[in-house]
């Protein structure tokens, strides 16, 4: 019998003072462990965000092991809890950053994670200050017999990403973003992530920026696209139990993984 993991998606809204960004992860982490979290996953850009971008972006940006992800850590072993979150990291050109997110518990990084799609679309250009990840192995970590993926915002809209997790042993998707508000972006966010989570057969837990420019409404998806917990508009905590049974019992019963007959190949 495996242990049901407590993972629970943390929503606000980063800005461009990064000593208040992690005054305020603290709080909520704070408050995900007092309702039993082991896991606690944070929106993109959680170090820092400015709206719009500018060369501020290359100037706050980090290295992986850098002081946010050391404050992570540190806030890691106080709660004891695994902390997912979106983090600027340096470029090589010193001009771009990388869209980053890094999973920490008390020991440091056990997986990080480059978005691999940037948001040029709706008006935007993402790749104008962001360098795009490079093509490799799935990122995954484990906490108490599951495993967890991870992906970023944007890369939502491609399901070769989230079939490569499930195809990597994932039995959870950890989303962090920064969903942009708009014309039917709120139907597609809700929609997309139930559809990841039915094609896969597996969680998916996503952490937004609330309004004016996110959507909110980050939430915990089961594996039959049942959405179990979710937080709306504001600055929350939302808390779902996961469990690998349900994701065995979910593909036992539709065993779609196991019976296409297509893969995903990488596309230079």
């Amino acid at each position: 019998m495996t242990v049901a993991v407590p993972v629970a998606v943390a929503q606000f809204a980063p800005t461009a003072d990064a000593a208040a960004n992690l005054d305020l992860i603290d709080d909520l982490v704070a408050t995900a462990s007092s309702r039993g979290a082991r896991i606690v996953v944070f929106p993109e850009y959680s170090s820092y965000f400015i709206d719009p971008f500018d060369q501020s972006l290359a100037e706050n940006a980090q290295e992986i092991d850098g002081p946010f992800t050391r404050a992570l850590t540190a806030f890691a072993s106080t709660y004891a809890v695994t902390i997912v979150a979106g983090l600027l990291e340096r470029a090589g050109d010193g001009r771009r950053v990388r869209n980053a997110v890094v999973a920490v518990d008390e020991s440091g990084v056990v997986a990080r994670y480059r978005k691999l799609h940037l948001y040029d679309a709706f008006g935007q250009r993402e790749s104008d200050w962001v360098e795009p990840g490079e093509l490799g192995e799935p990122e995954t970590f484990e906490v108490d017999g599951m495993r967890f993926g991870l992906m970023t915002c944007y890369d939502l809209r491609f399901p070769e990403v989230g079939r490569m997790l499930a195809d990597a042993g994932a039995h959870a998707i950890l989303v962090p973003a920064e969903w942009v508000r708009g014309p039917l972006k709120e139907h597609h966010w809700r929609t997309l992530l139930h559809a990841r989570a039915i094609e896969n057969t597996l969680y998916v837990a996503a952490a937004d920026h609330p309004p004016p420019l996110g959507v909110g409404n980050s939430m915990i998806v089961d594996p039959q696209g049942v959405e179990i917990a979710a937080v709306g508009t504001g600055t929350d905590v939302a808390l779902a139990h996961l469990d690998v049974d349900a994701v065995e019992r979910v593909r036992r019963v539709n065993p779609s993984l196991r019976l296409r007959r297509l893969r995903v190949v990488p596309r230079d």
